[in-house]
């Protein structure tokens, strides 16, 4: 590892990715085989990490203690936890430095993210991928620790976790799909629970088929902002075979029409077998909206040409009822019903 820093320190910001690609040989090469973390139970430690945006106040922190000590667990704090650099929760190196630590200390059994934000990605270079490997442990979170997701998987074969952080609002619903999918290691049914909101029919967590049929494969995604940024990385899985599912927050709809350009343009959509397009929360038309594209427009411009089965509204997301949606497990999607179900336990 520190023979990585010191030659990645020594070469151009241009040369960074290729050389991060080649620079650990075995570790930083997909394993062929799928590895799957022990599951957790009641009464083991999770280290808390805080790969990405700064906390500013120590009561979030608080919080997240909270959380998961109210799932029964005990919590270890990385030592860099309340650092910050900016709008950063530390150096890249040190924020880095708390997630090998983590993995490599015998005496913690899962991982968690303080919050999400930004920054996740600026730590992969940094990341011991051999340590990681050799010591399986669940790590969850999602939106930027989708980073995270992507890069682990790709070098490790490690199965993460696209769950709630430790910050989130960890509803009874959240609480029990974590519980299903990483402690009882549930091959679990993913199905909406919808939302009344008091009146007579569902209109919350509704779903809606765009392309009907059923697709089985093994499952890839988190945040498109995130996911996106990562093309053309060394820190992307293979998407073929895959089903792909992609959620967001706060983007104008130009920028999701931008984004899954990218990804159209770069030829991942083309190697799918399914796509769950989750929540988009406050994705909406920029300067009063006129002339934009529709969410479905989008979807059907890009999605639909595919011919892959492919429905929308999956509670995956930046909501506050979620599921827990294991990185590389294999599941088998119903677009007409508007659910998908684990073929294989995430955990052992």
């Amino acid at each position: 590892m520190n023979d990585r820093r010191d030659f990645l320190a020594s070469t151009g910001a241009a040369a960074l990715a290729a050389l991060a690609s080649t620079a650990s040989t075995a570790a930083a090469q997909p394993k062929s085989a799928l590895i799957k973390p022990p599951r957790l139970k009641a009464g083991d430690t999770l280290g808390l990490i805080h790969p990405s945006s700064a906390t500013f106040q120590r009561m979030e922190l608080e919080i997240a203690i909270d959380n998961l000590k109210a799932l029964g667990f005990k919590v270890k704090v990385g030592a860099h936890a309340l650092d910050r650099y900016g709008y950063l929760a530390g150096r890249d190196v040190d924020r880095a430095a708390d997630i090998n630590t983590l993995f490599a200390d015998k005496d913690v059994q899962g991982i968690c993210a303080v919050r999400g934000g930004w920054g996740a990605a600026r730590l992969l270079p940094y990341l011991n991928f051999d340590v990681i490997a050799k010591n399986p442990k669940v790590l969850f979170g999602f939106s930027d620790i989708t980073a995270l997701h992507m890069a682990i998987p790709a070098k490790t074969g490690l199965v993460t976790f696209h769950a709630p952080t430790g910050f989130s609002a960890w509803t009874e619903l959240s609480a029990s799909w974590f519980k299903r999918v990483v402690i009882d290691g549930e091959t679990a049914s993913y199905v909406n629970e919808p939302d009344f909101k008091n009146r007579i029919a569902p209109v919350g967590f509704r779903t809606q088929t765009l392309t009907p049929g059923r697709a089985e494969g093994r499952l890839v995604g988190g945040n498109l902002t995130v996911l996106a940024h990562l093309v053309g990385t060394p820190y992307l899985p293979d998407f073929a075979g895959r089903i792909l599912f992609l959620e967001d927050v706060h983007e104008g709809i130009y920028r999701v029409d931008r984004m899954l350009t990218h990804l159209k343009l770069a030829g991942l959509l083309a190697k799918i077998k399914g796509f769950i397009w989750g929540q988009c929360s406050d994705c909406e038309p920029d300067s009063g909206g006129y002339g934009s594209l529709t969410i479905e427009e989008v979807l059907d411009d890009h999605i639909k040409p595919l011919g892959v089965p492919t429905y929308r509204g999956a509670m995956i997301g930046h909501v506050d009822k979620q599921f827990t949606v294991p990185e590389g497990i294999l599941a088998e999607m119903d677009a007409d019903a508007g659910t998908f179900r684990l073929l294989e336990s995430a955990v052992v």
